[in-house]
């Protein structure tokens, strides 16, 4: 045994070997918790992502703020989102310590119509013809149940304040209404109320603003917003002033079918994994998020209840580029799905809503929305429906602008600044402003 063979005699030999077995177990120990957190860290990324190993870091504390959240509703202590808010919060506002701040960009926090808004105005006076200045309207992504500009200082803020310095614009971002609390479409009606109040010809007025030069715009759960709410407004006869452009960053716009390439290929990358795509769908509906493994099943697709000429709106193999379609294909009815066709039957209605999935927006209707940014990353898997709003735009006539980014990962514009920040972040940042300073 281990003390005979390092054990000469005398009792200072077996205090030696009571020294050496308490050393060997904390590198065991050690050895152990390394090789276990080396294991929840690694995950297989493509090579063409650079810093695989600070998104890899990333998404390992995305994960464990979402199992830390589970346990602590499991437990009954509280809701998993609150409490993922919170932590975010934290790391956001010791980002913003680091820096990022513009100097002179005044901000104040009012209502638009009853819907709190932040509202960013820049130190210049003027900028247009007869000092008029551009302006956007921004919607904030997060799953719609996470991410603010005022409750704390974070990257939404920090982008709010850069386009109001560099556009020298009014920028105004909606704090609409989160899930658990409300729901679809609370949410929407929140955008779109901002959106009215805002513009009104006296509201633009008062904040020296060109009616011809307001955009609208959003990223992720955001995107969804904007698209939705500029649709709606192009074709709302009762408002006089229409968004000049629409700039959509990798944009979530369907949850009918989660079987496109892009969430085949994309399922376990960082940080927008399929799964969870699936449980911020249900969230945003107020189903239960235990259900998320519905919304994965290709049966949403293929219900009855869903007429061909719809599913046309999204089928993707023909409004995908082949590049992008690469080996994929679409993914059959399975075996046994028409047993949860009850429950399916629930949400259809909802996911059927062009207010919650704007990629199912008729022709008509998308030829009278403004011209179009979008922005889309290949390892996201919300690519294709960036990709796929592209083509309905243009084929319905509109002129848009596909910004694609082929080392891009979802959420990367929002990971620019310190402690998260990415080159192809900063990047994408330069390609907005640059487009909205050019086309606004």
């Amino acid at each position: 045994m281990l003390p005979f063979v390092f054990c000469g005699g005398g009792g200072a030999n077996v205090s030696n070997t009571g020294v050496l077995k308490m050393k060997l177990s904390s590198v065991v120990v050690t050895l152990i918790l390394t090789v276990g957190v080396s294991y929840y860290i690694y995950t297989p990324l493509p090579a063409a992502i650079e810093e695989p190993l600070k998104l890899m870091l990333l998404d390992a504390l995305f994960r464990a703020m979402l199992q830390v959240g589970d346990l602590c509703q499991c437990l009954g202590l509280s809701h998993h989102i609150p409490w993922i808010r919170g932590t975010i919060s934290g790391l956001e506002t010791l980002g913003e310590m680091a820096g990022g701040q513009r100097g002179g960009v005044r901000v104040s926090d009012v209502d638009f119509d009853r819907v709190p808004v932040r509202v960013y105005e820049p130190p210049a006076a003027g900028g247009g013809e007869g000092g008029l200045r551009r302006a956007v309207m921004f919607y904030h992504g997060g799953g719609w149940a996470l991410g603010a500009t005022s409750k704390c200082m974070g990257s939404y803020d920090v982008l709010c304040r850069q386009m109001s310095d560099e556009l020298n614009a009014v920028v105004v971002s909606v704090e609409y209404r989160l899930a658990p609390e409300v729901h679809f479409p609370v949410q929407y009606e929140d955008c779109l109320a901002a959106a009215k109040h805002f513009l009104e010809p006296g509201i633009l007025g008062k904040l020296s603003v060109d009616p011809q030069r307001v955009a609208v715009s959003g990223d992720s759960a955001g995107g969804n917003l904007a698209a939705a709410v500029a649709q709606q407004i192009s074709i709302d006869d009762s408002v006089s002033v229409k968004f000049s452009v629409q700039a959509l960053i990798y944009p979530v716009l369907q949850g009918l079918d989660l079987n496109t390439p892009s969430h085949q290929q994309n399922h376990n990358i960082p940080i927008l994994h399929r799964f969870i795509m699936a449980r911020f769908w249900l969230l945003y509906l107020g189903v239960d998020t235990s259900l998320h493994p519905l919304l994965l099943s290709p049966s949403f697709l293929h219900h009855p209840s869903i007429p061909p000429s719809l599913r046309s709106h999204l089928n993707w193999t023909n409004l995908l580029p082949a590049k992008h379609i690469k080996h994929y294909k679409p993914v059959g009815m399975e075996m046994g799905s028409q047993e949860v066709m009850g429950q399916e039957g629930n949400l259809l209605p909802v996911l059927l809503d062009v207010r919650a999935a704007p990629l199912l927006a008729e022709q008509g209707v998308l030829g009278r929305t403004p011209r179009a940014y979008i922005l889309t990353c290949e390892y996201d898997v919300l690519r294709d429906d960036g990709l796929m709003y592209t083509r309905r735009l243009q084929d319905a006539g509109v002129t848009v602008s596909s910004h694609h980014y082929d080392d891009g990962f979802h959420g990367a514009l929002s990971f620019a600044h310190w402690p998260f920040f990415f080159d192809v972040g900063k990047r994408m940042i330069r390609g907005y402003m640059d487009w909205l300073q050019e086309n606004l």
